[in-house]
């Protein structure tokens, strides 16, 4: 699989109740790599994709870490190196709250200049499986890159996904626009906001179901009611949400996406690989940050994977059941 998108930094700020303007907020502080691209990708090749390349563009100041810590999550890393932008930065800020909901402040840096030229037909040979962040349609470069893309990959009969990334954002791009973009899309993996944001329409089922019927496959992450799968104007499943204790929501969209597009590659239907991507939301939350636990972390997942059904690799790395009530399944971000 080749994911194609923003690699950035993430200032993770965990702090406990509202933010006191104008004087000091106590806080816990991470610096951690991020990115919604560089995390579909990790969680992918950690639920169990042995291949997982990913197309990405730095600065010069961080390059060689970024590098390090995909290839210690098993991605193959390619990495432009912008010669005039650093590297993207996100300022995650987290309320440690129950429902541990956070606020990016995103300053995109390199990870939105990727452009045309950083591409070549052979970034597929080998791939069964291509997938852009939506967050490089936020850039003109990065729309002309997508497009790009779209037109190999077509060409060579590879099934492309997409995931819209972020409301905000899309706000700002137009969704005729971002429709008109992601034409000949295999799969869209939008939120349940972004899904009603692209159709105009309240309910989160309806929103995914008229969807499907521009894309042939959609599944829409649902917070605290799991996912739902829709296809040629219907909803085909409805995926529960996995119970978790949250202690910051970073990533748990960009976690499902990951291993969601594991498990198709394994062979899963969509809705066994959406129960997969639920999963791995649930994991997502119970840690701080956005990528999955590596050897040596010290924010190791609290939730179980799931014994691998036929088809679909178990997770690497083991660890116990969470207590908790909370969804686990998120919005992809920008880290």
């Amino acid at each position: 699989m080749l994911v194609v998108g923003d690699v950035v930094t993430d200032v993770v700020a965990r702090h406990r109740g509202p933010l006191a303007s104008g004087t000091d907020t106590a806080a816990v502080i991470r610096t951690l790599p991020g990115g919604a691209g560089a995390n579909v990708a990790c969680w992918a090749a950690h639920w169990g994709c042995a291949d997982v390349r990913l197309l990405g563009r730095v600065g010069a100041d961080a390059v060689a870490w970024h590098e390090r810590a995909l290839i210690g999550s098993g991605v193959r890393p390619r990495l432009v190196v912008d010669p005039e932008a650093s590297t993207g930065t996100v300022i995650c800020l987290v309320d440690t709250g129950a429902a541990a909901e956070r606020t990016f402040l995103t300053d995109s840096g390199a990870s939105l200049r990727l452009d045309p030229g950083d591409w070549s037909d052979a970034l597929l040979d080998g791939v069964d499986r291509l997938h852009l962040s939506g967050y490089l349609l936020f850039s003109a470069s990065g729309r002309a890159l997508v497009q790009t893309a779209l037109t190999s990959a077509r060409a060579r009969g590879v099934p492309v996904s997409l995931d819209p990334a972020s409301a905000g954002f899309l706000v700002e791009l137009g969704v005729d626009r971002f429709l008109t973009l992601v034409e000949g899309l295999d799969v869209l993996l939008p939120s349940r906001d972004e899904a009603r944001l692209l159709t105009g329409f309240p309910d989160g089922a309806d929103a995914a179901a008229e969807l499907s019927r521009r894309i042939p496959l959609v599944v829409a992450k649902q917070g605290a009611d799991g996912a739902l799968v829709a296809r040629n104007g219907a909803v085909i499943a409805r995926v529960p949400a996995v119970p978790a204790t949250p202690r910051d929501t970073t990533g748990a969209g960009d976690a499902f996406t990951g291993a969601f597009l594991a498990a198709l590659l394994a062979g899963a239907e969509p809705g066994g690989a959406a129960a997969e991507g639920c999963r791995a939301g649930a994991r997502a939350v119970e840690r701080v940050g956005g990528r999955p636990p590596t050897p040596g972390d010290d924010t190791a997942s609290a939730v179980a994977p799931s014994p691998s059904a036929e088809g679909v690799a178990a997770p690497v790395a083991g660890s116990v059941t969470a207590d908790g009530t909370t969804s686990a399944v998120g919005r992809a971000h920008a880290g």
